[in-house]
């Protein structure tokens, strides 16, 4: 079984990358880099839930998505492209059952829903949402900015970090939206990203303005309370715009701008455990037996550690431009 790692970024104006950075995976954890695939800010990647394809959202001014072929042999090849119907796209989800692809379009402020055909290529674009609203940071949150979009049971639920709100939709088996419930988070928050605790009706908002974790209950589909909020890192360095979230069993794990550190955090205590320093600027990362690989962007580098209770884990380091996005795939 061959062991990849796909790498997005950012590119041109806005990066260093030059695209897609495909990564084996050796038997220890070790990054090695074996193809690249040039392409405008692949900044967030995803892959369809059956099917050997990826989903690339290509976070720009003019919003673009481009659907990817995955070989046996790990090559990807291009299968087609659509515009989001918004600026700066910068989250994508397919549904449970392959059938829609979501996206958020941060700048745009809206939420887009596009057909899958049969193969996974992309379809027509059946819904686009549009936001509207503020909050209290005039830097930040002057409008709308839909950051996730988190499909559900025949519901997708949109963060939106410019108003404080989660708006979730009920989607229609023909790709259409139709508003549910609006939950509202603290003013300034700056929600980024919506992760719900399997087997729960607990989920967890990242704060990225406020650097804080919400944690909310889901008492009817769609609509969430707030729980409590807490600190998303044991550093007290600000300014501290929080990232990415990752629940694994008891454990959450939380990567911090600014402290620049992957915080873990022990669910059933809701107490922060310790920080892992993990190079500058880390946006999304991912766990892969037991080591946790970072897109420090502003470091050009994916880094890795293992993970420990401790925070004081060997740091390794792999070159490449501007990364944002590292997304594990195993094949056959």
């Amino acid at each position: 079984m061959a062991e990849l790692v796909f790498v997005g970024c950012y590119t041109g104006d806005a990066g260093n990358g030059t695209g897609i950075t495909t990564f084996s995976r050796s038997a220890t954890g070790d990054l090695t880099e074996v193809a690249s695939l040039p392409m405008e800010s692949p900044s967030w990647l995803a892959k369809h839930p059956s099917l050997p394809v990826l989903y690339a959202a290509n976070e720009t001014a003019a919003g673009g998505v481009t659907a990817l072929a995955l070989s046996d042999a790990g090559a990807l090849s291009v299968l087609g492209t659509a515009e989001t119907g918004g600026a700066h796209p910068c989250h994508l989800a397919v549904t449970p059952d392959g059938r829609f692809l979501l996206c958020a379009n941060y700048t745009g402020g809206s939420l887009a829903v596009f057909s899958l055909t049969a193969d996974g290529g992309l379809g027509s674009r059946t819904a686009l949402v549009q936001h509207t609203g503020s909050g209290p940071d005039a830097d930040r949150q002057e409008a709308a900015h839909v950051h996730m979009a988190v499909p559900g049971d025949g519901i997708v639920s949109a963060v939106d970090l410019g108003t404080d709100e989660i708006r979730s939709y009920t989607l229609s088996s023909g790709g259409s939206l139709e508003l549910l419930a609006v939950s509202e988070l603290p003013p300034g928050t700056g929600p980024r990203q919506l992760v719900r605790r399997p087997g729960t009706d607990l989920a967890y908002v990242v704060g990225e303005l406020a650097g804080t974790v919400v944690t909310v209950r889901e008492p009817s589909p769609g609509a969430f309370e707030v729980v409590a909020v807490t600190p998303s890192t044991l550093s007290s360095v600000t300014p501290n715009l929080v990232a990415h979230l990752e629940l694994a069993g008891s454990r959450m794990y939380v990567s911090n701008r600014g402290p620049d550190c992957v915080t873990e955090f022990a669910l059933d205590d809701a107490a922060a455990v310790a920080d892992q320093p993990c190079g500058a600027n880390p946006r999304h990362f991912a766990l892969v037996d037991g080591t946790c690989y970072v897109a420090a962007q502003s470091a050009d580098a994916v880094t890795a550690f293992t993970l420990t209770a401790s925070g004081d884990a060997e740091l390794r380091s792999y070159p490449t431009g501007s990364p944002t996005f590292v997304l594990p795939v195993s094949l056959p």
